[in-house]
């Protein structure tokens, strides 16, 4: 498993617009329809990642936790499906229903999205203000598959408590850790 880490993108940077079928609801959904007024997390992940196997779990509790105080949480998975047949859309579909994923799970076929994000790896986390304003990039936490620490998401959750009590996010951010984004070839 190729451990690749995330662009640090600079903050301050605006959301990318997006347009995507959500594989559960088979509906298109938008940025504009799915921002909060409060925050916004991005979340670039997939299927068959072991880096995300390890922390789905936490990714539900985090999501469960924190949308019912306004926060809006979207995943999206850009890897290519050809190449990697667990990434379809009927298998998002399978795992976003087996895991109970409480968030749109949007499929990106194009990879436009993931570009548009420079999204490097997955899981790779974004959390926007209520301007759509990056406030946060990097790791959910410090666990890694293999490294014994517990998946418990604080370095996320620091970042929305910090927005939900008016307060800045730092800027001292970890890049995130995971699978290189399975590109399609040119």
């Amino acid at each position: 498993m190729a451990r690749t880490e995330s662009n640090m993108i600079p903050l301050g940077e605006k959301a990318p617009a997006f347009s995507l079928p959500d594989v559960v609801s088979g509906k298109t959904r938008t940025l504009d329809e799915l921002k909060s007024d409060i925050a916004t997390v991005i979340m670039f992940i997939c299927n068959h990642c072991p880096f995300v196997k390890h922390v789905q779990a936490e990714l539900v509790r985090l999501a469960n936790d924190y949308m019912p105080k306004g926060i809006s949480f979207v995943a999206i998975n850009s890897n290519d499906a050809e190449k990697y047949p667990d990434d379809s859309p009927e298998r998002m579909k399978e795992v976003a229903e087996e895991r109970k994923y409480p968030f749109p799970y949007l499929y990106d076929e194009s990879q436009d999205t993931a570009r548009a994000y420079r999204a490097a790896c997955t899981p790779d986390f974004y959390i926007f203000d209520k301007d759509l304003k990056l406030v946060y990039r990097g790791q959910l936490d410090d666990s890694r598959p293999g490294n014994d620490l517990p998946v418990t998401g604080a370095s996320i959750r620091s970042a929305l408590d910090n927005l939900l009590e008016g307060k800045p996010v730092s800027a001292d951010q970890k890049p995130s850790i995971g699978c290189n984004i399975k590109w399609k070839e040119s």
